[in-house]
């Protein structure tokens, strides 16, 4: 999503002459990390990132490489210099079925159905005047999960084709979905029961900001549930190895500059230590396995390996806001 400079002066700066034309980016150097607000002497440089998917010989191919650093404070993973397009439709100005798998695009109701005890299990009793904001909302899909549930569902999503894309296949009111961005979104405050960033935060440049923004839209009490990548994923460890023992100065970890466009890797400690800057309390912090992208033998190897060391590539939060 497009960052707002003029928010972020704590934790960015231009660099001299960091317009790149020909890739339509600039480059801004990262002066303290987005989540727990440590200075860049705390920052670990872990590798170089291609613009490209790099696969195991990141050195045969060329092209635009940033930095990759980790924050040895709460384990935040982030480029730097961060690499921001010059307009977000060069990100997600791409036609759904290139971003998205093809059963995501799959709408039917048994892929949408939805448990309602367990949603509540997590929201509370869902009554009448329940209000929820899916932020990033895509074609629409956790909208159409919420009104089952018989919530008011809302939405914002910044990309202009995945918007359309919303109204067009999963029929959400205009009324209920909005084209913008959080950067640039106003709501009331104390408005909502639940918001959503479902794997979305790792795609905003100052997230810290974006839960902040969302805090404020929220009632006391309500919730928000948070999907990001997890920084000890156990597949990135092993990749990141073979390249070190070869001596490569790559690292796996992040995609800023390809689909789909992966700019922050997260851990338990960045949430835990945000919490304190934006006033509120994690309810429950989970993993998710999920593929390996190895030959099935690896799978049946490392998917219990990662389970039982919380080292999956998926982490999921629900907070509770405080004020």
């Amino acid at each position: 999503m497009r960052n707002r400079l003029g928010e972020s002066k704590r934790l960015f700066k231009i660099l001299p002459k960091n317009m790149d034309e020909s890739s339509g980016y600039r480059f801004l150097a990262i002066k303290a990390c987005n989540m727990c607000g440590a200075n860049s002497r705390h920052f670990k440089i872990l590798g170089k990132r291609l613009n490209k998917s790099q696969g195991l010989k990141p050195n045969t191919k060329t092209g635009i490489s940033v930095t990759v650093c980790q924050c040895k404070v709460c384990g935040l993973i982030f480029p730097n210099p961060m690499p921001v397009p010059l307009s977000i439709q060069q990100h997600y100005g791409v036609p759904a079925e290139k971003y998205w798998k093809s059963e995501y695009l799959n709408l039917k109701k048994e892929v949408i159905s939805i448990d309602k005890d367990k949603w509540e299990s997590k929201l509370g009793k869902i009554h009448s005047n329940f209000r929820s904001l899916d932020i990033g909302a895509g074609i629409g899909k956790h909208m159409l999960q919420m009104q089952a549930l018989g919530i008011d569902a809302y939405g914002i999503e910044p990309s202009e084709i995945f918007y359309q894309k919303a109204l067009e296949i999963a029929k959400i009111p205009e009324n209920k979905l909005f084209n913008i961005s959080i950067e640039d979104a106003e709501f009331t405050s104390d408005y909502f029961d639940f918001i959503n960033f479902g794997v979305v935060l790792e795609h905003i440049y100052n997230p810290s900001n974006a839960i902040s923004r969302a805090i404020s839209w929220l009632k006391p009490g309500g919730k928000i549930y948070i999907e990001v990548p997890h920084a000890r994923w156990l597949i990135g460890k092993i990749v990141n190895l073979s390249y070190k023992i070869r001596g490569l100065d790559y690292v796996t970890n992040l995609s800023p500059m390809h689909i789909p466009y992966h700019i922050y890797e997260f851990t338990p400690e960045s949430f835990q230590l945000n919490a304190k800057l934006n006033n509120y309390q994690i309810q429950s912090i989970s993993y998710f396995v999920c593929d390996t992208f190895l030959p099935d033998l690896f799978d049946a190897l490392l998917k219990p390996i990662m389970k039982k060391t919380n080292t999956g590539m998926e982490l999921s939060v629900w907070l509770t806001k405080t004020k």
